[in-house]
């Protein structure tokens, strides 16, 4: 089914470029020599046949399939910084039937790698030249420890400087393959998601889908360190077991704020109309606290519910909203912390190996925004250079509204600032340049029990369709290259989040602000819900 409708996406593709697109082989594969790049080095090429096995994996991804089309993968070495020796690692898989487009996918938290998973479930089955890096060093996801001691050059080239880089040479390396220039270049990816890339260099990207990016890391990290600290340790009176958050509070919030959308289905569709009261939950004389919270344990939801400010009330970052609490104990306010944000600041930050979280006063907020390792924060809100004429690119923006890892208050905050600054300071209408989609009961990139799959990356499943109804990289390109742009996509729930066992439901996923709502009929069918 997939294999079809990929064949499907490059047929239309073909029609909208109004030509026929230049095809691949196994021989141009084998002869491939990519001449005059800088600082790039060609280290393998090989062919794979139409349902060859693809079997590739590193520390970071892995695939292992025998669905894909024809394509050559292409393996290079990229110099980012001949002083220091250093490089990242880049591939670009070039399918036989090119669409004449090229997207690059992302990584997430401190992770190095090469997301092959994306390359072969986003890229390649839809006739895309797919490129993406270690971003300059091999590591899993909430691993830092590559970043010490002072290793400020390899933090950088995971800030930006290796995915820029790779863009660079993929896309000459697509125009070499081919003999053709790609008439568009796209990014998808989540969490590390790269906002950073349009406001440095907007000619990269025609259009980008970014999901629940970790754009503001000095922001992030403290935030995360400032939650898990409202519930450690663990022997604490504030603690709150997983189970207890999974069967006592959780069942709870649904009961209070499940049905405002019309219909009860365990899904809240619009966390900020949830007045969650977990005094609701308070202890009596005798009860067994399992099955209750005490007084502790209630100020501290309503800590980590609450936006996080500091000094004389200083934005830092959003809370939790109501709806992901199944996945909350065992993330963020879980027992042993969260290792990614003490890895920022041990190896980010602070070049001490030896720091624990309990160190943490916010002082470190200040110089994590001083330092800004790696240059990584991309919170500017001036888009202008990417979203006005000539360039004219365009932003989708997704977020789980049950984001256990990053609170959905970031996304709202950063588009409602770039909302902001174009109002002010250009003409350009937000809408007409950068949409949000928040999507009801989605965790952290993908899971929850809502529809999680439409597109956004490997990790969701496939959608429904490649086409720009059921495809959020789909409805991008539809932007893009007709000027139609989304105002829902149609998302998939498969049963216990494996495709093969077929659809449990379907639903929208509607712009911001607008939010889902039922009008009666199937609660399975997304054509039973609207957007107001």
């Amino acid at each position: 089914m997939v294999c079809l409708a990929a064949l499907a996406l490059v047929a239309s593709a073909s029609a909208v470029l109004g030509e026929t697109t230049p095809r691949g082989s196994k021989a141009s594969c084998a002869q491939f020599s990519p001449s005059n790049i800088s600082d790039v080095t060609l280290t393998a090429a090989t062919y794979f046949h139409a349902h060859a096995r693809v079997d590739i994996s590193n520390v970071f991804s892995s695939i292992n399939t025998t669905d894909l089309p024809a394509f050559c993968r292409v393996e290079l070495k990229i110099v980012t910084n001949a002083t220091a020796g250093s490089f990242a690692v880049t591939e670009v898989w070039l399918p036989d039937a090119w669409n004449g487009r090229v997207v690059t996918v992302g990584n997430g938290g401190l992770g190095g790698g090469v997301t092959v998973e994306d390359l072969g479930a986003v890229a390649v089955p839809q006739g895309f030249a797919g490129i993406s890096t270690n971003t300059g060093h091999n590591s899993g996801v909430a691993d830092g420890a590559w970043g010490g001691p002072h290793n400020d050059n390899a933090i950088v080239d995971w800030g930006w400087r290796a995915i820029h880089l790779s863009v660079l040479a993929g896309k000459e390396i697509t125009k070499q393959y081919y003999h053709k220039v790609a008439k568009r270049s796209y990014y998808v990816g989540c969490s590390t998601g790269r906002l950073k890339e349009i406001q440095n260099f907007p000619d990269s990207f025609d259009g980008i889908v970014v999901g629940s990016p970790a754009a503001w890391m000095s922001h992030l990290q403290p935030w995360s360190v400032h939650m898990s600290l409202n519930v450690l340790p663990a022997t604490s009176s504030r603690f709150i077991e997983p189970s207890v958050w999974t069967d006592v509070i959780a069942p709870e919030v649904l009961k209070q704020c499940d049905a405002l959308d019309g219909v009860t289905d365990g899904i809240i569709n619009e966390p900020r109309a949830c007045f969650f009261r977990p005094e609701t939950l308070t202890c009596t004389p005798g009860q067994n606290t399992s099955t209750c919270l005490t007084e502790d344990q209630i100020t501290t939801i309503h800590k980590l519910y609450a936006d996080y400010y500091v000094g004389d009330q200083t934005y830092v970052f959003g809370g939790f909203y109501p709806g992901g609490e199944k996945a909350f104990g065992t993330g963020l306010v879980g027992n042993p912390p969260f290792p990614l944000s003490q890895d920022w600041f041990r190896y980010f930050v602070l070049n001490d190996t030896q720091w624990t979280q309990e160190q943490y006063n916010t002082s470190l907020l200040a110089l994590g925004e001083q330092l800004n390792p790696g240059q990584s924060d991309a919170v500017t809100p001036n888009l202008t250079a990417f979203a006005d004429a000539p360039h004219n690119g365009k932003v989708l923006h997704y977020v789980g509204w049950a984001d256990q890892l990053i609170s959905p208050g970031n996304s709202l905050h950063y588009y409602e600032t770039v909302h902001a600054f174009a109002r002010a300071n250009t003409s350009l209408a937000v809408d007409d340049f950068y949409r949000l989609f928040p999507v009801p009961g989605m965790n952290h990139w993908c899971s929850g029990p809502g529809a999680n799959s439409f597109g956004g990356g490997s990790s969701q499943k496939p959608p429904l369709s490649f086409d720009a109804e059921h495809n959020i990289l789909g409805a991008l390109m539809r932007w893009v290259e007709d000027g139609i742009a989304p105002s829902k996509i149609v998302a998939v729930k498969y049963k216990d989040d494996v495709p093969a066992n077929g659809v449990a439901f379907t639903r929208p996923i509607c712009k911001y602000p607008s939010a889902v709502r039922f009008r009666g009929g199937d609660p399975n069918s997304a054509s039973s819900f609207f957007c107001a």
